[in-house]
């Protein structure tokens, strides 16, 4: 079992209706198995191209914390070179992200190697995405809830701006999602994230080509009266 140095795996109660015990899991099975067989030449040629225009690897993979804190490993397709510069150091993202790397994450082309992910059970269809490892002791207890479910492919969040809205009002989404997990909801999420897709929304926030670092949220103080 993989944990994260100084953090304790802890196993968090969730009340599941009938839905998470029952259907959420062979559902998610049945659509990954599905998704990959039919996206199967897609996947080879989106792997070619990421070799050809990226180089090698052409799967990117990272850790990434997922139900209870538990560590997975996510694969997806890398979408940035790996230009360094005279000291060794990587160079900025907006500079590793190539003019193909962003066609891969407009499309979310990059994200379909997470589909293996979700058959191995280690993120469900939909559900708070997985972050980094590193945010895990950032999170207040309410933001920590959203460990309470299998992360997702996408989730409420994602269909509600993505990387558009700040990391606060996301966390908000993701625990509203936890405390509503349902099968129409769940479908709800699915069919507004193939429009999204479609659309080309909510990509990049509005200060960066990705997603700005996750430093914690600052808590308001009370001041007190003398």
């Amino acid at each position: 079992m993989n944990k994260v140095k100084g953090i304790q795996e802890v196993k968090i109660p969730h009340k599941k209706g009938i839905y998470e015990k029952c259907i959420k899991r062979p559902q998610d099975v049945l659509l990954s198995l599905f998704s990959l067989i039919v996206l199967s030449p897609l996947l080879l040629i989106t792997a070619v191209l990421v070799r050809a225009k990226l180089g090698s690897p052409v799967i990117f993979k990272q850790k990434r914390p997922g139900l209870n804190g538990k560590i997975f490993t996510l694969y997806k397709f890398r979408t940035m070179t790996d230009a360094r510069d005279k000291h060794g150091n990587l160079l900025p993202d907006e500079v590793r992200l190539t003019k193909f790397g962003k066609l891969l994450r407009s499309t979310s082309l990059d994200e379909l190697p997470e589909l293996w992910n979700i058959l191995c059970g280690d993120i469900a269809v939909i559900g708070p995405r997985p972050l980094l490892v590193e945010y895990l002791p950032r999170y207040n207890a309410e933001q920590r809830r959203r460990h309470e479910v299998r992360p997702g492919l996408s989730g409420l969040a994602q269909v509600n701006g993505r990387n558009a809205i700040s990391w606060e009002d996301k966390f908000r989404y993701d625990i509203q999602y936890v405390d509503n997990v349902t099968f129409l909801g769940d479908w709800k999420i699915i069919l507004q994230t193939v429009r999204n897709v479609l659309k080309h929304e909510g990509i990049n926030s509005d200060t960066s080509v990705t997603m700005e670092v996750f430093m914690g949220t600052e808590e308001e103080l009370e001041s007190e009266n003398v």
